[in-house]
């Protein structure tokens, strides 16, 4: 012990030891903890990484057109009459050469289940040059389709799909009231008698 009247040096010797080892149990279990925070931080982020990879859809291929656009769509609203649904448009010819084939491609979305199908409509007249223009008509059953999107516009060769671009074309008229001309009788002269429901009679 430090107080030990027969060997001071030794005490003082073996209480510096016991310092030294515990500060250098200190450090080691400090260095112990820093190593395994740090593996811990390194698996949790390999397996933050692993999740978010299994997460990230595939990249897909982009299928549509490039470059600039080289026609325009008008697209007008639909057209109802006698349960018929008429769509259609125009789209005119802006590049400086010559379009061939052209045909619109629209999605269709059925009212009895909601599923899409595809319709190719095609413009006529199938060549339009320069600043030309076409039309484009679909006539549809109300009760059959709930609504209809452009998703595309085609030309030869090969029915490729071109860019463009759209803006609304005419508009619906509104719809008209019937009127109807509705002609009252006069009463019967008088002493007449007026037979109605509230007060009938018979007829002889």
């Amino acid at each position: 012990m430090i107080n030990d009247p027969f060997h001071p040096e030794e005490a003082i010797a073996r209480e510096k030891d016991s310092i030294r080892g515990k500060l250098l149990g200190i450090v080691c279990a400090v260095a112990v903890t820093a190593i395994l925070l740090a593996g811990y931080a390194f698996v949790r982020r390999f397996h933050t990484q692993k999740i978010l990879a299994n997460q990230t859809p595939p990249p897909t291929t982009d299928t549509g057109p490039k470059g600039p656009p080289v026609a325009h769509i008008l697209v007008d609203q639909p057209m109802l009459e006698k349960g018929v649904t008429t769509i259609g448009g125009v789209v005119r010819n802006t590049s400086q050469g010559e379009l061939t084939g052209l045909a619109v491609d629209l999605e269709l979305y059925r009212r009895k289940d909601g599923a899409a199908e595809q319709k190719l409509v095609s413009v006529e007249p199938g060549t339009l040059q320069p600043q030309g223009e076409g039309a484009y008509s679909l006539k549809l059953s109300a009760s059959d389709y709930a609504s209809i999107k452009l998703v595309g516009l085609r030309a030869n060769p090969q029915s490729k799909l071109i860019a463009y671009t759209t803006s609304p074309g005419k508009q619906r008229q509104p719809e008209r009231l019937e009127t109807r001309t509705v002609i009252v009788r006069k009463p019967g002269r008088a002493g007449e008698f007026i037979n109605t429901a509230d007060n009938p009679a018979k007829v002889p």
